[in-house]
C-alpha cells in the first residue's frame, strides 16, 4: 500500500514538473522614457521622468505596459515588486487566463537604458524564455553596444523589439544570438504596449509572423488614426 501511495506522489510530481516545463515565459524589458538622459523627442515632463514608473509614457501611462496589461482581460497580475534592484523601478508578473504562459516585465530607469539593453541581449542568449521583448527608445541610436560574446542558446527565444527602426539596428545582435525576430520596426514610431498585447495573442496561438505584423498594424492604425496599410509599413516584413 505504501509503495502504491509513493508511486502516486512520484507520478503527480512528474506531472507537475512537466506542466511547469511546458509553461511559456515571456520577458519584457521596458526602458522608461527619460527626457533628461535619452535622445528622444521631448515629451511632457510628467510622462518623461525616467525615475517615475507610475506616470511614465512606457509604463504607467494608459498606453504603457502596466496601463495596457493592467486593463487586459486576457492577462491577470500575479506579483508586483517595487524597486527589486536599483536599476529597476517595478517588476510585474502576469499570467494568461487561457494559455499556459507568464509575462515577467521590468520597468528600467531611463538613465539605465544601456543596462536594460544589455540585459535584453543577454536574455536573447538564454533558453529560459520563449520570447523576449524590448520596449522604449532605441538606445542604439545614442551609442553602439558591443555584440555579446555569449554562445547562442540551444533554443533561442523569439524576439519582439518595439522602438524606432529596430529591424536594422538590432539585426546584428539577433543574428549573433540566432534569435528569431517576430516583430520589429522599419521607421520612427511610437512603441505603445498595445502593440505587444495584440501581437502576443497571435504568437500564443502559433500564428505566423505575417499575422503578428498585421495585428500590430491594426492596433497602430487605430491608435495613430492612420490607414492599416500605412501602419503596416512601420513593421518589418519578416514572413
Amino acid at each position: 500500500m505504501k509503495s502504491a501511495v509513493a508511486w502516486v506522489f512520484i507520478v503527480l510530481g512528474l506531472m507537475i514538473c512537466h506542466a511547469s516545463a511546458d509553461t511559456r515565459t515571456i520577458r519584457v524589458f521596458v526602458a522608461l522614457a527619460d527626457n533628461a538622459s535619452q535622445g528622444i523627442a521631448k515629451v511632457p515632463a510628467k510622462i518623461g521622468n525616467g525615475d517615475d514608473a507610475e506616470l511614465n509614457l512606457y509604463w504607467g501611462n494608459s498606453e504603457g505596459f502596466k496601463g495596457v496589461f493592467g486593463r487586459s482581460k486576457s492577462w491577470k497580475l500575479e506579483k508586483a515588486e517595487a524597486d527589486p534592484v536599483p536599476e529597476i523601478v517595478d517588476r510585474r508578473t502576469y499570467k494568461h487566463v487561457s494559455q499556459d504562459c507568464r509575462i515577467i516585465a521590468e520597468a528600467w530607469r531611463g538613465k539605465n537604458i544601456r543596462e536594460c539593453l544589455e540585459a535584453f541581449f543577454s536574455a536573447l542568449h538564454s533558453s529560459e524564455n520563449s520570447l523576449v521583448a524590448f520596449i522604449g527608445h532605441n538606445g542604439l541610436m545614442d551609442g553602439a553596444i558591443p555584440i555579446s560574446g555569449l554562445s547562442a542558446a540551444p533554443q533561442p527565444p523569439d524576439a519582439v523589439i518595439l522602438c524606432c527602426i529596430s529591424g536594422r539596428y538590432f539585426q546584428p545582435h539577433l543574428e549573433a544570438a540566432k534569435s528569431r525576430p517576430v516583430l520589429t520596426t522599419t521607421q520612427l514610431m511610437y512603441p505603445g504596449s498595445f502593440l505587444l498585447r495584440d501581437a502576443l495573442e497571435v504568437w500564443l496561438r502559433q500564428g505566423s509572423r505575417a499575422e503578428m505584423r498585421m495585428a500590430a498594424a491594426r492596433a497602430y492604425a487605430s491608435n495613430q488614426k492612420i490607414s492599416v496599410k500605412a501602419a503596416a509599413g512601420v513593421f518589418t516584413r519578416l514572413e
